[in-house]
């Protein structure tokens, strides 16, 4: 073998075994970012004391629940969808044509007069489709209040990230939340949350195992047959 050749070999063989080592974090489509810190407030508070505290402070008759920049919510995730859907479909059409040629006279070909030609076709059509589908997702998550919408309504984002030894698992919740629908422990059902991105995934080579490689992708997509 030429060195040539055996250093582009030993070059790729690197350049796959970094990029199995490699542990990357899933993409995501929940809104950003997923987590904020609190807004500084306009007024000026006074100091801290042995019970008073300034960050925390809240007016002497509100309640502790979510409403600014940086609060805490927690999620009660119970999505639950189901869905079915049957269709058939039929067709069928006939033709047929008889025609028989006449007396000729005058003209040559005499020997098909009486002839008859006859065609006929046949085409029909019968096509059946289900499909039923069932999903269930259940769970907790902590999410962030990092946006208050002009009308008072909160933007929500957060990620719980579980490590464990084959790879690591992502929980990753957004959505707008009406501030009317926090109870008084800071818990929110995920049923009423408006725009809500639910995303469940992870990475690790058992993940990796279950995903089609990228030249298997490619001849997928163009393989014509």
């Amino acid at each position: 073998m030429k060195p040539d050749m055996q250093r582009v070999l030993t070059l790729l063989g690197l350049v796959l075994a970094l990029g199995g080592c490699v542990v990357t974090t899933p993409p995501t489509a929940v809104h950003q970012p997923m987590t904020a810190r609190p807004e500084p407030r306009n007024f000026v508070p006074p100091s801290n004391g042995s019970i008073y505290n300034v960050a925390s402070s809240r007016p002497l008759f509100e309640d502790r629940r979510a409403r600014f920049v940086g609060d805490i919510i927690t999620i009660n995730i119970a999505e639950t969808t189901q869905a079915s859907k049957n269709s058939e479909n039929k067709t069928s059409t006939s033709s047929a044509i008889k025609s028989t040629i006449g007396g000729i006279i005058g003209l040559p070909l005499k020997t098909l007069q009486g002839a008859e030609l006859n065609a006929s076709d046949n085409n029909s059509f019968d096509g059946k489709g289900q499909n039923t589908s069932a999903n269930a997702f259940t769970g907790t998550i902590t999410v962030t209040v990092i946006e208050v919408i002009a009308n008072g309504n909160l933007l929500v984002s957060g990620e719980k990230q579980i490590g464990l030894k084959e790879g690591e698992e992502f929980v990753r919740f957004s959505g707008v939340i009406n501030p009317n629908t926090i109870t008084t422990a800071n818990t929110v059902q995920s049923t009423q949350v408006a725009d809500a991105r639910i995303e469940y995934k992870a990475n690790g080579f058992l993940n990796s195992a279950q995903v089609m490689g990228w030249l298997g992708q490619f001849f997928q997509s163009y393989w014509p047959f």
